[in-house]
């Protein structure tokens, strides 16, 4: 059966169609009410020269559909689809932020408090999404502080021998190691930091005040002290928290764009308690071609135009606002009240009423024509204009803004000021040397540039040869950080004693993993590490390695990742052929009687380093020289020489 007699045969009922092309790859995906009329307009559409539908219609040549009992289910379904599929003649969600959100892993035997911006089904709780950005790293460690909850890494389904650093600084309840806390305590502490996050301020003072009276009376003042410490935080930060809640009943989320040269940009104000407390932004840059039919640059005051005048000028904003909207708000656990786009959309209402019935209570979306509404969509879409400008005109983003976007795509709870990166470098496990070097405010710091001869790695073997590396350098940071009685020389030293806002692994999850192994065995469980993987270009952040990061290939901070790498690997080649050259100008094994220097050479090449010839036997040294010099080699390192005369 042909694409139009199926189109013919199709139901009358609400549903999603997929379109395919000729490999068998979804290239669209649509919703409609009755399946039979909306795919049959298809058909018209290209027959009138729409651009779009045009090109879709001489792509495809086959169509599934998926009947469901009603409209709201076609919008969820259409919505995971495209998430799933990704096809081509759909508007994809490209978002370069996320906002994050607090997660207690209610699932595990001794729950934990991580900051993500990825929501799972995995049976933990997840608050949030917090405004600005900071702010849910600020609640996270205030958690850590007043109810000793962790977020390390450390396996918590067993015992281990000895607790980290962060029980002793009294951070953590220490349910790593037996005997440190108990089962009911540990419950009551996240009792205490489940209903401080919900928002259950009332409940929680009631609980925590009952529990220090009782813990006065029986004289354990040291409980009383430390649970009268979080009432008192609890107290202060009651006005200060701008978790978003269903109860804000001014919160709203405004949209603005600009559409220019096949590219779209679309600024995503977030307004809390009536301020507007931070911006999101979004951008296409490889819309189909028949998206791109303007050219030019609108007018300041055109710049959030309405869908008709959009429409005509060949760009149709509302279906990109469909596509966003559902895309951005369906399956969230959060939906502000009221959202404000520049374009009205078909499904606008059915979207409208999908939401309501999703999160429970009013949603409204609303076109503005006049009024602060409308200002407030006009700024967003100033704001647009402004997003386009800098990220298609190539403008150098200043320093801040790069370590701004930086600490938002590695998660880290402030602005990076010192990355230190390393990578191994060898040839079939010779000479394996590795490099350091160090970005430091802005620039790189080549005398802060460190390098390292692998002393205990025997062969090819980079994992090991990472884990040495990283324990040497950060086992020496920690020593330097103790408290000397010489100031002198703690004055002479070089080495800083802090660590860097970030350890940044040239190599994949295999190196990743091995640094990290490394920080665990001297106790730095909560240092932030990334890997950049080569070739793919991708991000690994060590804790939610699942979910690699791929920046856009224009992207400043990929663009910075990239540099830090490529001067690591540049430092540790050179560093590498440094020692090449050193072993080949003098060699031990000229001193053997028998061992010449295309000898010598033939060993080195075959082994691959003095050391690994030293431990050959003399049978496998047979592979390259006689057996009488294999003799000779072997006593030379094994049997004790003659004294010279």
């Amino acid at each position: 059966m042909d694409l139009y007699e199926k189109i013919r045969t199709l139901p009358t009922g609400p549903g999603v169609y997929l379109y395919k092309n000729a490999e068998g790859e979804i290239i669209y995906v649509g919703k409609a009410k009755n399946l039979r009329a909306r795919v049959r307009s298809y058909l018209l559409e290209a027959s009138q020269a729409n651009a779009k539908t045009g090109s879709l219609m001489r792509e495809a040549i086959d169509l599934d559909y998926i009947l469901v009992g009603n409209e709201h289910e076609a919008l969820a379904l259409e919505n995971n689809l495209i998430k799933q599929r990704k096809p081509r003649f759909n508007i994809l969600l490209r978002d370069d932020k996320t906002y994050p959100f607090v997660k207690l892993t209610l699932a595990d035997r001794f729950p934990k408090v991580f900051v993500t911006r990825r929501l799972r089904k995995d049976g933990s709780a997840y608050f949030g999404p917090y405004f600005p950005g900071n702010l849910a790293y600020r609640v996270a460690e205030l958690i850590h502080r007043s109810f000793l909850l962790p977020s390390c890494k450390v396996d918590l389904s067993r015992f281990h021998p000895r607790a980290c650093l962060e029980y002793y600084i009294h951070r953590c309840l220490g349910p790593c190691v037996e005997g440190l806390t108990t089962p009911e305590i540990y419950r009551q502490a996240v009792r205490d930091a489940q209903l401080f996050l919900e928002g259950k301020q009332a409940e929680l003072e009631r609980t925590l005040t009952q529990r220090m009276m009782a813990a006065a009376e029986a004289q354990q003042f040291e409980t009383a002290a430390r649970l009268r410490d979080q009432l008192s935080t609890v107290h202060q930060l009651q006005e200060k928290q701008r978790i978003a809640t269903a109860e804000q009943d001014d919160d709203a989320d405004v949209f603005g764009y600009h559409f220019e040269a096949g590219s779209l940009a679309v600024n995503l104000f977030h307004v809390r308690n009536g301020k507007i407390v931070d911006r999101r932004e979004f951008f296409w840059e490889d819309l189909p071609e028949e998206w791109s039919v303007i050219s030019g640059q609108l007018s300041d005051s055109d710049v959030p135009q309405p869908a008709e005048r959009a429409e005509t000028a060949g760009f149709d904003a509302g279906e990109v606002f469909s596509a966003l909207l559902k895309q951005l708000y369906i399956d969230q656990p959060y939906v502000p009240r009221t959202i404000l786009v520049p374009a009205d959309f078909a499904d606008r209402e059915s979207l409208d009423a999908l939401l309501t019935e999703r999160v429970g209570r009013r949603i409204e979306i609303a076109v503005p024509q006049r009024g602060e509404k409308r200002s407030l969509v006009d700024l967003a879409g100033q704001n647009a204009r402004q997003s386009y400008t800098q990220r298609f005109r190539v403008l150098e983003p200043s320093r801040k803004a790069i370590q701004e976007a930086l600490a938002d795509v590695l998660m880290l709870p402030e602005l990076p000021r010192r990355i230190e990166c390393f990578d191994i470098s060898h040839i079939q496990g010779a000479e394996t040397v590795a490099s350091m070097v160090v970005w430091e405010d802005g620039k790189m710091n080549k005398s802060a540039y460190r390098k390292f001869k692998v002393m205990t790695v025997l062969g090819v073997d980079d994992f090991a040869s990472m884990r040495e590396v990283v324990h040497r350098r950060y086992k020496r940071i920690l020593e330097n950080s103790k408290p000397t009685p010489d100031s002198s020389t703690a004055k002479a030293s070089k080495e800083p004693t802090t660590m860097p806002s970030v350890i940044l692994i040239d190599g994949g999850l295999g190196q990743l993993h091995a640094a990290a192994d490394a920080l665990e065995s001297l106790g730095l469980t909560s240092q932030p590490l990334a890997a950049i993987a080569k070739k793919e270009e991708v991000i690994y952040l060590y804790g939610a390695e699942d979910d690699p990061i791929v920046l856009d290939r224009r992207s400043p901070v990929l663009h910075l990742i990239q540099m830090i790498r490529d001067e690591s690997h540049r430092f540790a080649v050179g560093y590498h052929r440094q020692r090449r050259a050193m072993r080949d100008r003098d060699s031990e094994l000229l001193n053997i009687p028998g061992v010449g220097a295309q000898t010598r050479q033939r060993l080195l090449t075959h082994f691959g380093s003095l050391r690994d010839i030293q431990q050959a036997t003399a049978e496998s040294l047979t592979a390259v020289v006689s057996k009488k010099t294999a003799e000779s080699i072997w006593r030379h390192f094994h049997e004790p020489q003659p004294a010279s005369q």
